[in-house]
């Protein structure tokens, strides 16, 4: 087969792109050669996370429907929600090898945003719902820095964000203080009308999903002149420069960092802070911020694997 296949599979929504096995050629490019670009509910076709033979025959039969039995041969890379450690990984990888003929490969979807900025070696740092830092150590294991879950962590993801303004917001009352406009804004948005409501309300809200939608209001607040925003924001930049710090510590091999997601991607301000805590203490390590789909990361690792298979295949005819 003339193409290769990226997936990128989350846990909403699953993105598959069929690019030309030319690297050089722009997926899409040629729509007499069939579909290009799918993208349909992660529910639509997967169950329940950990069943990785189910997760092959779902994935198998998409596929199928989608593109045809031409896939079953083309170089297969997929980033998987689900997929949280390289045994998990290598699971779905052995799993797919036995229905697919191409080479496959398989690793955590947060893992897919440094190739898709063109960057193999970077620490991929994904900021939306949660907060995680991923990359790959020397003998090509999958370390990993966060990503607890907002109860527990996820400092700089939008959850993290309203949770730790929150608090900010309460301490404020503690010391004697009044609501600035972080605790007008955080008032209006939970239909609260004093600390005691607010404190119920983000309460009674707690879920990553419900506190995240109220993140906007933390960079609103910044925007408008809230002291206690910018120091909550400026913190939310610190954990997340702590969390490629605790990878780098443990030796791994990376040279940039690129970070992805719904809150890093949209908020500046974020972004900056990152940028000014990365430019502290790691001023070597560059920071890019994604402005591609991670499924693209999925697409470059095709390309490598059918670089690599084809390799191996000329190796072998020459002995």
């Amino acid at each position: 087969m003339s193409r290769v296949v990226g997936i990128d599979i989350g846990g909403t929504k699953t993105h598959i792109v069929v690019a030309p096995a030319d690297p050089s050629v722009e997926p899409g490019s040629d729509p007499a050669s069939g579909p290009r670009e799918i993208v349909v509910p992660s529910a639509s076709w997967r169950g329940g996370l950990g069943d990785f033979e189910a997760d092959a025959n779902g994935l198998r039969a998409l596929l199928l429907e989608h593109v045809g039995p031409e896939v079953l041969t083309a170089p297969l890379a997929v980033g998987a929600h689900g997929c949280e450690n390289t045994a998990q990984c290598r699971q779905l990888e052995h799993a797919l090898r036995a229905r697919f003929s191409g080479p496959v490969a398989v690793m955590n979807d947060s893992e897919l945003i440094a190739p898709a900025m063109g960057h193999e070696r970077a620490i991929g740092v994904v900021v939306g719902t949660g907060a995680i830092a991923t990359t790959r150590d020397a003998n090509g294991e999958l370390v990993s820095a966060g990503g607890w879950g907002w109860l527990l962590g996820d400092e700089g993801s939008a959850a993290g964000l309203v949770r730790d303004a929150t608090r900010a917001v309460l301490r404020e009352l503690d010391r004697g203080g009044s609501f600035d406009q972080l605790g007008r804004r955080l008032l209006a948005s939970f239909a609260a009308s004093d600390g005691d409501e607010l404190a119920l309300a983000v309460t009674n809200a707690a879920s990553a999903e419900e506190w995240g939608s109220h993140a906007p209001e933390v960079f609103a607040a910044a925007d408008d002149g809230s002291a206690i925003a910018a120091e909550v924001i400026a913190e939310a930049g610190e954990h997340l420069a702590w969390l490629v710090h605790q990878l780098l510590e443990r030796g791994v091999p990376a040279d940039g960092v690129v970070a992805g997601g719904s809150v890093i991607q949209r908020q500046a301000l974020l972004q900056n802070a990152f940028a000014a805590a990365m430019g502290r203490d790691h001023p070597g390590v560059a920071l890019t911020i994604l402005d591609k789909p991670p499924v693209l990361g999925a697409v470059a690792v095709a390309h490598r694997i059918a670089r690599e298979q084809k390799v191996n295949t000329i190796q072998i005819g020459d002995k």
